[in-house]
């Protein structure tokens, strides 16, 4: 099976309106930037966005917001796209925000054939209501639900011909949950090499989770908040 399209425009040539998305990164942090200025360019409407975040006003997911493209954002924070915050109060945009650690742990449960699992996240809160509840011990927890998401979008620092990732410090964070999860995996990477010259300890995500790669360009890797020190 051939893994390897040509550009991010031909890897995500399929996704169609009202497709159900993971998108990989934290922050601005190991998104995959070809594959939504591909969706971008593309149109495509009424998609389910499942992202850690939904990016800033003029980059990222956020670039899909201007759009109109997103019908659903689910996520865990939202903190610092205007547009996001405009659509949802005026009603535009459905939201269903989540704790980070139930996010990733929606993610892990799809990708290892989990349907459903119990956790004491949010429970007496929002997040729980219309969710069934259980007693564990002397604890209550609430039941969420792994995802179900009809491709899956991530960035590597590294990949193969035969779909095998490496990720490079923080830019791992959710991409390689959801790698796992998605029905197809489009994965976008910094540098494609031949199969085999990854070393095998390092390998993130075994391609056998990967239907799709392609090799990326023009990163710009944006910082969401700079923090540096005062010079003295």
């Amino acid at each position: 099976m051939k893994k390897v399209f040509p550009s991010a425009e031909a890897a995500i040539a399929d996704i169609e309106d009202g497709a159900v998305l993971m998108l990989g990164g934290f922050g601005l942090c190991g998104i995959p930037e070809n594959s939504i200025a591909a969706l971008v360019k593309k149109g495509v409407k009424g998609l389910t966005c499942i992202s850690n975040n939904a990016g800033v006003d003029d980059f990222g997911i956020g670039l899909m917001l201007q759009g109109k493209q997103v019908k659903k954002m689910v996520s865990s924070y939202v903190g610092e796209n205007a547009e996001f915050e405009r659509q949802l109060l005026s009603g535009e945009l459905e939201v269903e925000l989540i704790p980070q650690g139930t996010l990733a742990e929606r993610c892990r449960a799809a990708g290892a054939g989990i349907p459903a699992f119990y956790t004491p996240a949010g429970v007496g809160t929002e997040v729980a209501e219309g969710k069934e509840l259980r007693v564990f011990g002397d604890k209550t927890y609430l039941m969420e639900y792994a995802f179900d998401a009809d491709f899956a979008i991530v960035k590597a620092w590294k990949g193969d011909k035969h779909g095998n990732l490496m990720f490079k410090d923080t830019a791992r964070n959710f991409n390689p949950m959801m790698a796992m999860a998605g029905k197809i995996t489009i994965a976008e990477v910094e540098e494609l090499v031949e199969a085999g010259e990854l070393t095998p300890n390092d390998i993130h995500v075994p391609g056998i989770y990967v239907n799709r790669i392609v090799l990326g360009k023009d990163y710009e890797k944006r910082i969401e908040q700079r923090t540096t020190k005062p010079r003295v």
